[in-house]
């Protein structure tokens, strides 16, 4: 079998490919960001595509303080606890 047919090869490949352009596309939002974010445009016109900048907001709760506040033990924590089987596969460079 030729080892570009391979399944796990091709999984490698695409994913190393995949890894090339998400870079080359966090250089580029990069440098919009920095742009922007210095008083330039926030919109960023092309022959085929536009891109703007949106800024939000994310809020994160930090649980094991929360639960810490509230008293919650791990036991309580482990009653409430759902656990569900996950599969995925793990592809590394031989």
């Amino acid at each position: 079998m030729n080892s570009i047919q391979n399944p796990a090869d091709q999984l490698g490949m695409l994913l190393a490919q995949i890894a090339d352009l998400t870079k080359q596309a966090d250089a580029i939002k990069d440098r919009m960001k920095d742009v922007a974010t210095s008083g330039g445009p926030t919109v960023f016109e092309g022959t085929f595509f536009k891109a703007s900048l949106i800024e939000s907001n994310r809020n994160t709760v930090d649980h094991k303080a929360l639960y810490a506040e509230l008293g919650v033990t791990p036991k309580l924590l482990e009653e409430f606890t759902k656990v569900t089987a996950v599969f995925s596969i793990k592809t590394t460079s031989r």
